[in-house]
């Protein structure tokens, strides 16, 4: 295999190694997260919750009631905005009938989840996916007959990903936008495995899963408020590590460097860039205490993925009877959102997508350090990278900060040539010890859209394990 060195180029050639990344044109005159509308996530609030129940064992042919007629009108609805842009969404249900599972399947159950594709024009097999679950619950989690608005969990996140193909369906992107609004989460995560599985049989490769859940309400049962974050959820040590990966996560680190976690640092650089607009709280854990969401079967099976939520919870507003009691009123009804955050979480999501569709898929990257006083990255060039970010930080930080950072352009080579073909082997000697620092890379289009930060330790790669090599 070809190989571009760049040992000799740190001092050869200085024009390679810049001192910022250029500004991407794009972001700053055509900003899509400013087109999202409170207006619009109102309205298919007042239809989302118009079915009365979403439960997953509610009717599934009832013309007005239930998850049926509920995805029906989901699937209808991505078919409206698909013609909007020329016919540029696939609409289909992607689902299956679940057996009996002994704790919330009672019966055989079909799980339908209304999924649209935005098919990129250049990586169309290269995806992300943006989804929230669409089904709702009351207090008991087999009622799928009393009402069960399901506002904020998780008709909030359901509006955005509707709201978030509408905007960017608008544009052409290199990579895959899904869009999907699952079904059976309340049951056991049952409309995400389905999707995951799919995915994986289309053989498609997955660069990030923002999973929204419960996007909606700004203020806890304590009465504690704080409109200006959500909360992103992410995993530390894969789940799908086995036990040679451990072994070599315990001598050589990556404990912290999950490609979930580092897609979590991503989005918290993205609402960074906005100061004005919301921003990332992360949690270093997979999802709450006690808890789960449709992140975990993506998880499961080696795909990037978080959890966006509300910054707090307010639990008199979820998996509630509808009722008053002792004077409090429970249930997760539209007038307990708060639409103004509603809106700002989706903007946060609509940026994140616009950026992360028009980005490179991150590069698998390797260090050699040992018994050196410098350290030697290698990595393969990735279709549609203009140029990489390689970032350093100690091994005791959290963050890949900004004054540790170079930028490395194609037509600024040591050899003098243009873009390399794809897969060609590059190397990158960095003068500091790798027993002291930890190693990242983005791969970044020619517009400035940068893809998360792939880290070189084991398990640090953005594809499951059976797909990357190097683990």
């Amino acid at each position: 295999m070809r190989k571009l060195s760049l040992i000799a180029a740190l001092a050869a050639t200085p024009l390679a190694l810049l001192s910022a990344a250029p500004a991407s044109a794009q972001e700053a005159d055509n900003d899509p997260g400013l087109e999202v509308s409170e207006e619009r996530l109102r309205a298919d609030m007042d239809t989302i919750v118009s079915f009365g129940t979403r439960h997953t064992l509610s009717s599934q042919t009832d013309p007005e009631r239930g998850i049926g007629a509920a995805v029906d009108w989901a699937l209808a609805e991505f078919g409206r905005i698909g013609d909007a842009c020329g016919g540029c969404l696939e609409v289909l249900p992607v689902g299956r009938v679940v057996e009996p599972d002994g704790r919330r399947i009672p019966e055989p159950t079909l799980i339908r989840n209304a999924v649209a594709i935005q098919r990129g024009t250049e990586r169309p097999n290269e995806v992300i996916i943006v989804q929230a679950h669409y089904d709702s619950r009351v207090t008991d989690p087999l009622n799928g007959v009393d009402d069960a608005p399901g506002a904020n969990d998780d008709g909030s996140g359901s509006v955005m990903v509707l709201e978030a193909s509408r905007i960017l369906s608008q544009n052409e992107y290199p990579s895959t936008i899904i869009y999907a609004l699952l079904t059976g989460e309340e049951q056991g995560l049952f409309g995400a495995g389905i999707l995951a599985d799919w995915v994986t049989e289309q053989g498609m490769t997955v660069k990030a899963v923002l999973n929204n859940d419960m996007i909606g309400n700004s203020c806890g049962s304590d009465g504690f408020c704080d409109p200006e974050h959500v909360r992103v959820f992410s995993e530390g040590l894969r789940a799908d590590s086995t036990a040679e990966l451990r072994a070599r996560q315990r001598r050589f680190g990556g404990e912290n460097d999950s490609p979930g976690r580092n897609l979590s640092r991503w989005l918290a650089g993205v609402a960074a860039d906005y100061p004005d607009g919301m921003q990332v709280r992360q949690i270093w854990r997979t999802d709450r205490m006690g808890r789960g969401g449709d992140q975990i079967p993506f998880l499961d099976r080696g795909y990037p993925a978080v959890r966006v939520t509300v910054s707090v919870e307010d639990y008199e507003h979820q998996h509630q009877d509808l009722r008053v009691e002792d004077g409090i009123t429970y249930g997760d009804t539209v007038d307990e959102i708060d639409f103004d955050y509603l809106t700002r979480s989706s903007v946060l999501n609509v940026r994140a997508l616009d950026r992360l569709a028009r980005a490179p898929m991150p590069p698998v990257l390797s260090a050699n350090g040992a018994v050196r006083t410098d350290t030697s990255l290698e990595w393969d060039h990735v279709e549609g990278a203009d140029y990489y970010v390689i970032a350093r930080r100690r091994t005791d930080a959290s963050t890949w900060l900004e004054d540790n950072r170079s930028f490395m352009h194609f037509d600024e080579t040591p050899t003098g040539t243009n873009e390399p073909p794809v897969g060609t082997s590059i190397e990158y000697v960095d003068g500091r010890r790798a027993d002291d620092w930890l190693f990242g890379i983005q791969a970044c289009s020619a517009d400035g859209a940068c893809s998360p930060f792939a880290t070189a330790v084991p398990g640090g790669a953005f594809y499951p394990l059976e797909v990357d090599s190097e683990d």
